[in-house]
């Protein structure tokens, strides 16, 4: 096949991901009817965008901000008062079009606060993010007309000005909405990837001394690269802002830029596609686990920590390490040591959780000898019994998962080695 058939082919292929992408987010809601399942994909579908634009520091660019919630929140802030504005007669804009005004903030203070932090790289950029991010969630507080201090600013999505013939009151209206700017966003930053902008970030994340030996201004190549991040932030809090109608100071803070590094981490920074794996991930983890449990804080920080140093690639990277074995025919050498390993990583999970929340029932409850329901029974956390069989479960899980992990990487090397023999890439 030639070249030109092989750039025909991928495009053909991207084409149809775009295609299915927005195929599966216009019929989820007939599959998922329930008001709260929809409200979720919304939400979904608002954090896949600021995930994505997390991305284009992180992924693309190598740039670990602790901040990037200034530029979601500062835009979500920005639409909710030009809705209001809209309410009261100041002005005429149509809804559909709002988020662009919560992108044209992010954009604003991308630039005034990408001019500062973006001279410098590395731990330093890092830590000037961080005291941006800092500073703008305590002025919060300080500039009530703006922010509106601890209760926040809200407004009304209904409005008369609207380019269709909705309301945008009914919840599936604004799925539909979040979706069309799902679409499009995660579409453009895409595209994003593939211009020369793009990959001199790449050049600049891989390897910055030599990017400005060959004559790029990585200064500059970065303060871009971070408006257009802003830019796509201050969309997914425009959309935020639509969707709930109220903007409060968190939206800016620290816990908020650190929920986007989950999502983008988890995800998988080494894929385009990762940062949405993330969002959706965390998303239905946060929404199902928050009603299940006061610890759910704690497994997000676990799942964080087991990704950080046993899958640094995200679930984005595990799924890509298995693109070669598929093509070369040898997955199913692997599903062995897989299946070896699914009971006892459950048998963990299962005395994890056992272990967690007997500990928060101990030291939360009201009354601590009310039994709390796990797994389908009823368990006593004051019971020194409960706890010996919680651990014990703990144990044997971690052991068996830890005797597994020896078959898989065995499967993996010989695997890796029919690849080699066969002049496959690994």
């Amino acid at each position: 096949m030639s070249n030109r058939q092989s750039a025909r082919s991928a495009l053909l292929w991207q084409a149809v991901v775009w295609v299915l992408f927005a195929l599966v987010i216009a019929v989820l809601p007939y599959v998922f009817t329930s008001s709260s399942s929809i409200s979720m994909m919304s939400q979904m579908g608002v954090f896949i965008v600021f995930a994505l634009s997390y991305n284009m520091l992180l992924g693309e660019a190598g740039m670990l901000s602790f901040g990037h919630a200034v530029y979601f929140g500062l835009g979500g802030f920005l639409t909710l008062h030009a809705i209001r504005a809209v309410n009261d007669g100041a002005w005429s804009f149509p809804l559909e079009l709002m988020p662009l005004i919560g992108g044209a903030g992010g954009l604003l203070f991308g630039i005034i606060f990408g001019s500062i932090s973006t001279r410098r790289g590395g731990v330093t950029f890092a830590m000037i993010t961080l005291g941006i991010g800092s500073m703008v969630e305590s002025s919060a507080n300080m500039f009530t007309d703006f922010f509106g201090g601890e209760s926040g600013i809200s407004g009304n999505r209904v409005t008369d000005v609207t380019l269709l013939p909705f309301s945008y009151g009914p919840s599936i209206q604004v799925y539909y909405l979040i979706g069309v700017w799902t679409v499009v966003a995660a579409l453009l930053m895409y595209l994003l990837t593939r211009t020369p902008l793009g990959r001199i970030s790449n050049a600049v994340r891989d390897n910055p001394e030599r990017a400005q030996f060959v004559g790029y201004n990585t200064t500059i190549a970065r303060f871009i690269q971070f408006s257009l991040s802003g830019f796509f932030a201050g969309i997914a809090g425009g959309l935020f802002a639509i969707m709930f109608e109220i903007m409060t100071a968190p939206n800016v803070g620290l816990v908020q830029s650190g929920a986007v590094l989950l999502m983008t981490f988890i995800g998988g920074v080494g894929a385009f596609f990762g940062p949405i794996i993330g969002a959706v991930l965390v998303t239905y983890m946060h929404t199902a686990l928050s009603g299940f449990s006061e610890g759910w804080i704690l497994y997000f920080g676990l799942l964080f920590v087991f990704m950080v140093m046993y899958a640094p690639g995200g679930i984005a990277g595990i799924i890509s390490a298995h693109f070669a074995p598929w093509r070369a025919g040898l997955v199913h050498r692997l599903l062995p040591g897989y299946a070896l390993a699914l009971v006892p990583a459950l048998l963990a999970i299962a005395g994890l959780v056992g272990v967690v929340e007997m500990g928060y029932q101990l030291s939360l409850a009201y009354d601590p000898s009310t039994p709390i329901d796990l797994f389908y029974m009823e368990v006593d956390a004051t019971s020194i019994g409960s706890w010996i069989v919680a651990l014990v479960v703990l144990g044997v899980g971690v052991a068996g998962v830890l005797g597994a992990s020896r078959v898989v990487r065995s499967r993996w090397g010989d695997v890796n080695r029919s690849m080699n023999a066969s002049g496959e890439r690994i």
